[in-house]
């Protein structure tokens, strides 16, 4: 009979959310854009990718109770209202694979515009404006 400890269990539980989030990373920001973090991880920032890739994508972004493009559309609102540029244009390019149109994007950002500020919407319209160029993607 195998005995197990609570530490095992634990260690066995954020594997499996480790496991599934990495997918789920890959799923929505795509294999070239994870592989590339995942080679420019080092001993100093290990644990904080570690803890992204369980908590954010492992037990968030993996939940079944929304679709990918609502938790799209909604994490791209949380980054605009919080003037998370860098993560936004991660984000927005991330609406290739999380099916948010341009369109999707653009009636989050009006909502941004009223409840957090015009500003902060103002800046995010710019980076996905920028972003969608980049892409090739016609507005």
């Amino acid at each position: 009979m195998r005995v197990f400890s609570m530490a095992s269990l634990a260690n066995a539980a954020m594997s499996e959310r480790y496991e599934k989030g990495m997918r789920m990373r890959r799923k929505v920001l795509g294999d070239a854009y994870v592989d590339a973090a995942e080679a420019g991880k080092n001993a100093f920032d290990e644990a904080f990718q570690q803890l992204i890739t369980e908590a954010a994508w492992g037990s968030l972004w993996a939940r079944d109770s929304l679709p990918l493009r609502e938790r799209s559309m909604l994490t791209i609102a949380l980054l605009a209202a919080g003037g998370n540029s860098d993560e936004l244009a991660l984000h927005i390019r991330a609406t290739a694979n999380t099916g948010a149109s341009p369109a999707d994007v653009m009636e989050t950002l009006l909502h941004v515009a009223i409840y957090a500020g015009i500003p902060k919407a103002n800046r995010a319209l710019n980076i996905a404006r920028e972003t969608y160029a980049e892409l090739g993607v016609e507005l």
